[in-house]
């Protein structure tokens, strides 16, 4: 991994297209809310699949605690497509067959020049694309559990969101004053912001 890729640092705000052809930027998926990013090896690694099968239930709870997941690998879409659809994913997939992110981040994986992946990792990342943690997978037991994403998500969420704990008097204070934008969802309502997110 690039040496300027560290926790406190903002990871590169890559655009790519994703699993139905349509660019996206990372900063336009991850909006106001934590993050998760899986730089994966590809659909014929059987440990890329079983850390997206775990995921998958997590997802589950990242969508109701407002926080995003994004999959990027180094398949072609029609390939990205059946490795989603395969492990039952629901999160975007971005493509990057000419291997932009490979490069970027210096993570070509040399031990494996027939399929020329990444080097898996998976990083958390706070608003704001600031990365708080990296997990580095080239072995499957380096990649992080559900729980340990768990974890980082609950420490990311408590240091971003002025309203984790409502027993704060600042925090009473700040809603009695009418400071709506403080607080999630950010001035908007809940039909709007799950309009942006579809």
């Amino acid at each position: 991994m690039r040496s300027d890729i560290v926790p406190g640092a903002k990871f590169p705000d890559y655009e790519l297209p994703d699993q139905a052809g349509k660019r996206r930027k990372l900063s336009e998926l991850q909006g106001q809310d934590p993050m998760i990013v899986v730089l994966s090896r590809g659909a014929f690694c059987p440990k890329d699949r079983r850390q997206h099968e775990g995921l998958v239930e997590l997802y589950r709870e990242m969508e109701v605690g407002y926080c995003r997941l994004v999959t990027i690998s180094t398949e072609n879409l029609m390939v990205t497509n059946e490795y989603r659809l395969g492990v039952g994913a629901h999160w975007p997939f971005l493509c990057d067959p000419e291997r932009k992110v490979q490069k970027d981040l210096d993570i070509k994986e040399f031990t494996d020049p027939l399929h020329d992946p990444m080097v898996p990792h998976t990083l958390v990342l706070e608003p704001g694309l600031a990365v708080y943690k990296i997990y580095q997978g080239y072995w499957f037991f380096g990649r992080p559990t559900t729980e340990d994403l768990r974890h980082d998500l609950r420490a990311v969420l408590e240091r971003c969101r002025f309203d984790w704990d409502l027993s704060k008097p600042e925090v009473r204070t700040a809603w009695e004053k009418d400071e709506k934008s403080r607080f999630f969802p950010y001035g908007k309502s809940y039909a709007e912001l799950f309009a942006e997110q579809k």
